[in-house]
């Protein structure tokens, strides 16, 4: 079991810039940058891919052709990895709107996996939907013993931040405390009785400490960045 899965966060979308919460397939198309980040993703050789897969939007489609096109693997789509959905915050970008999602948020990883989105998803649903894909490239995959490749999946960083977090164990202070950038990624590696283990979060390694004092909430809000990282 020496490969690994690569969960990447697309590239710099329209939706990102003007901070939309843009969350419903096909979304935001990438911006100029989106495409030169994802090109730097794929030069920097931090993965070997073997499999390069992506969701539904289109943001995350391009940002998977872009990357295809460095590493000559072919890109394929894959149902269920989309985005949290967020009802109706849909493409607000107002901070009442961030301040709610990021709340909810923070309660799904304190626990509260049943609370919904206003007229969205809960945390199970995003789970449920998300992690039999990731559990299917795992048995078809990762636990060959002659599979040495990695799996790049380009996703969304909401719904990647909550699924490797229950997979892995990772705290959940720490997961509120670090987002992630465009073309940043989770990687998690299989280990034995089919747990999985967070080897990179980001450009952090293990052990993973949160940020003293951190408020996620109030610093989503006020950063000015997009919600969705």
């Amino acid at each position: 079991m020496s490969g690994r899965l690569v969960l990447v966060r697309h590239g710099q979308s329209f939706g990102n810039v003007e901070r939309r919460l843009d969350t419903r397939p096909p979304g935001s198309e990438l911006t100029p940058l989106g495409r030169d980040q994802a090109r730097h993703f794929a030069r920097q050789g931090v993965s070997r891919p073997g499999l390069l897969l992506h969701s539904v939007a289109t943001r995350a489609a391009q940002t998977a052709a872009e990357i295809s096109a460095e590493v000559d693997v072919p890109p394929s789509e894959v149902t269920g990895i989309h985005e949290v959905q967020v009802g109706e915050l849909e493409n607000r970008s107002d901070d009442g709107a961030v301040a709610e999602f990021n709340a909810i948020y923070q309660r799904w990883h304190e626990g509260e996996r049943d609370v919904p989105l206003p007229g969205g998803e809960t945390a199970n649903q995003v789970l449920d939907r998300y992690v039999p894909v990731l559990t299917d490239l795992r048995l078809r995959y990762l636990d060959d013993r002659e599979w040495t490749n990695d799996i790049v999946v380009v996703s969304h960083a909401a719904a990647i931040r909550l699924t490797a977090a229950v997979l892995a164990g990772v705290e959940s202070s720490f997961v509120l405390d670090h987002h992630l950038d465009n073309t940043e990624a989770v990687v998690l590696a299989p280990v034995t009785d089919g747990r999985w283990s967070c080897v990179q979060w980001g450009t952090v390694t293990p052990p993973f400490y949160s940020e003293p004092d951190a408020a996620p909430v109030a610093d989503a809000v006020e950063s000015g960045t997009d919600p969705m990282g």
